[in-house]
Parts: C-alpha cells; structure tokens; sequence
C-alpha cells in the first residue's frame, strides 16, 4: 500500500478511524508479536492510507505507546490507604495489568518483550526521571507520600524504590507470559510487594 504522508480528507478524520487503526495492531500483535508491528502493516490490516495514519499518529512506537499511556495514572483512583502502602502499590499496578489482560493472553506475551522499544521507553527513565502521567511518576508520588505519613522510613529514596517495584512487575509480568498464563499473577505480585516493601516500613504490614 502506498501513500503520502498528510492530514487525511475529513471522511477519515474520525475517532472510528483512530480506533481502526488501534484494532489492525492488536490483531497484528496477537497474530505476529509486536516486532511485525509496522506503519505499512498497520496500514494494510485497516485499509487506510499512510497519510490517515500519520494524522493520528508520529510513528509505530507512537501507536504502541498508546496501549500503556492511554490513561494517565495522575487521575487514577485509588481506595487502598496510604498505610497499607504495598497493598496500595498493588492496586496502582493492578490498573496496568489489567488493562493488558483486557486485550489478551496472546497479546501482552506478544506485546510484553525485550523487542518493544515503546515499552522500554514507557517503563524507564529519562535524564533520572519518570515521564509525566505514568504508572511509575505515580508509585514514586506514593511512595512520597508513605514517607511524609511515616509508613516508611524517612530515608527512604522513592525514585530508587520506584525503579525497584518497576523491575519486579515486569519480572512477574514475564514470568505470567513463561507460564502461559497459569501463574497467579496477582497473589506473586501481591507477595512480593509486601516483602519488598516491608524492609523500608516502619511498622510492617499484617
């Protein structure tokens, strides 16, 4: 499929199109893994122009990122209190996995790899910090927040602590994928939380 780049014709500059587009990479991801994942492919699979494409999005890892970013996790409400902080952290994460689990098995063990440069950006750093609206800027306010109540102690580094509980969902995340769905993601996730964290509690959970 060939095409220019450009504001597509009104006809197509649409929310439907937008969600087309969406559709055609979660199909090709659940088809082929992330790495098939291409503008021309994408293209193809929704049977738009190239131009329409690039009216929604910049690029591939633009459309990627979208499945990680689509919500801001600024806004995102949480009932857990802050003094039960690892449970807290849980259901912080939770909103994220579940959102994977939505599109499916076959999609986040496709989605969820090494490969997927959108991901990696997602779930790092840039010049020592989270970026704005992420889950992980969130779990760093959180653990802010436990510090300044006197969950955790006060020489507690959040942003180190954060990066920390980053690594160990993506770890269970994995490990979800290797186990073809059958581990307990949530009661690994849950476990491993609360002993993390109780090293850095002042008085540790029950």
């Amino acid at each position: 499929m060939t095409g220019k780049r450009g504001r597509p014709p009104k006809s197509a500059d649409t929310g439907e199109t937008k969600e087309k587009i969406i559709a055609a990479a979660v199909e090709i991801i659940r088809k082929y893994g992330a790495d098939e994942v291409t503008v021309r492919n994408v293209c193809e699979e929704a049977n738009v122009s190239i131009g329409t494409f690039y009216h929604h999005f910049r690029n591939k890892d633009d459309l990627l990122m979208y499945f990680v970013r689509e919500e801001s996790f600024d806004a995102c409400s949480l009932e857990i209190p802050a003094n039960r902080i690892a449970d807290r952290i849980f259901e912080l994460y939770t909103h994220l996995i579940g959102r994977y689990m939505e599109l499916g098995e076959e999609f986040l063990k496709s989605f969820y790899t090494a490969g997927n440069q959108a991901l990696s950006a997602y779930m790092g750093e840039e010049d020592g910090k989270f970026q704005t609206r992420t889950v992980m800027a969130r779990c760093e306010r959180e653990i802010l927040e436990a510090v300044r109540l006197g969950v955790l102690r006060e020489e507690t580094d959040a942003h180190l602590v954060s990066v920390d509980i980053c690594t160990i969902v993506k770890g269970c995340v994995f490990e979800w994928c290797l186990s073809d769905g059958k581990m307990d993601i949530e009661a690994s996730l849950r476990r491993i939380l609360r002993a993390y964290l109780s090293v850095y509690e002042t008085v540790p959970e029950t």
